[in-house]
């Protein structure tokens, strides 16, 4: 299934509300084209290391710590039955078995809101986003119970893998009925991390294959597969991946990224889809002072930077996307309702700006 970017809008998906329903008709008030799924970070089962675990085999929350007992004949039969099930999905295309991977309304009420309102009718209608978090953020959010890293065990790192996989897959069938393209996005801000002493370990052929195995599944359910690190991060070890679209903090890592112009250019050439996060959202004063002409300013400069690396700008336009830099959960509710805004505005300008309607 086709799809054009041409600069719309979209999000991330996190907002500091705890009424789905609300935050589902701000989220669509703002980006109708391309909607995201409202996550919910205060709530308990909506945050980004919990948000995804259901069903993973030896996953135990005992004296209020959340680990793998990953030992003993109750895992190894938990384990068997996960992959029993996992093998019914991928090698049987078995809908039956995939519910067993299904993310329920108590880990994503925004999920279910968004699916409850949504029609094929919709005219205005171009995508729509799902999202997991990423195998090395979640792995390395996650520990056994001696308290290491999930995503050392190969065992675990098997599991988690997997799981996002059924995960991914699972949401682009629960949207497949509004017949339009699926966005699923690989929430990586673990990345940020990588290199350093914590993980000195982990080697790029790691990450990019864990990665790999969870966007075939996307791709394979005919969905399109983003990734997202709302920092500065090791880019060329995603855009040697197969991802469909690249989502970055574009306000405050652009020179960052640029650092990889070789990688860069390949990727745009491919088709590949840049996510400009041009709306600032780590810093509230920083959000208060922006207006949409700074920030059609600003992110004119970083597109004259990669049309000066021969990218052309016809392309880079269709290849596009503006979003915060990152998700709003964290702001006040009125913060939040203005990065949606101007995430809007900047996206209305450019477009009529440069006709892409």
């Amino acid at each position: 299934m086709e799809f054009s970017a041409n600069c719309l809008p979209t999000t991330i998906g996190s907002l500091p509300h705890l009424d789905a329903e609300e935050s589902t008709q701000l989220m669509l008030r703002y980006t109708p084209q391309i909607p995201a799924w409202v996550q919910m970070p205060r709530l308990p089962r909506e945050g980004m290391l919990t948000q995804f675990n259901e069903g993973m085999p030896g996953l135990v929350c005992e004296e209020g710590k959340t680990y793998f007992k990953n030992e003993g004949p109750e895992f190894e039969e938990a384990l068997l039955k996960f992959y029993e099930d996992y093998l019914s999905v991928t090698e049987g295309a078995s809908s039956i078995h995939l519910e067993r991977f299904a993310i329920s309304r108590d880990y994503a009420r925004g999920l279910h809101a968004l699916t409850d309102v949504l029609e094929p009718s919709s005219l205005c209608l171009r995508a729509v986003k799902g999202q997991i978090t990423g195998p090395f953020t979640l792995g390395t959010g996650l520990v056994d119970r001696a308290g290491r890293y999930a995503y050392y065990d190969p065992t675990l790192r098997d599991i988690i893998v997997k799981s996002l996989a059924m995960k991914a897959k699972w949401q682009i069938e629960k949207f497949k009925p509004l017949g339009v393209p699926v966005i699923i996005s690989i929430d990586e801000p673990g990345l940020v991390g990588y290199g350093s002493s914590a993980f000195i370990s982990v080697s790029k052929e790691d990450i990019q294959k864990s990665l790999g195995e969870i966007i075939a599944v996307i791709h394979s359910g005919g969905g399109i597969a983003a990734t997202h690190c709302c920092e500065n991060t090791d880019w060329g070890l995603l855009l040697n991946t197969e991802i469909d679209i690249l989502s970055f903090d574009a306000y405050g890592f652009f020179d960052n990224l640029l650092i990889y112009e070789e990688e860069l250019k390949c990727f745009i050439d491919k088709g590949g889809i840049i996510a400009w996060g041009i709306v600032p959202t780590h810093d509230p004063h920083v959000l208060s002072r922006e207006t949409s002409a700074s920030l059609i300013s600003k992110w004119k400069n970083s597109v004259g930077a990669l049309t000066g690396k021969a990218v052309e700008l016809d392309r880079l336009l269709v290849q596009s996307l503006i979003t915060p830099s990152c998700g709003v959960g964290s702001l006040s509710p009125e913060l939040a309702e203005k990065a949606l805004a101007l995430t809007r505005e900047v996206s209305d300008r450019i477009n009529e700006e440069f006709n892409l309607r």
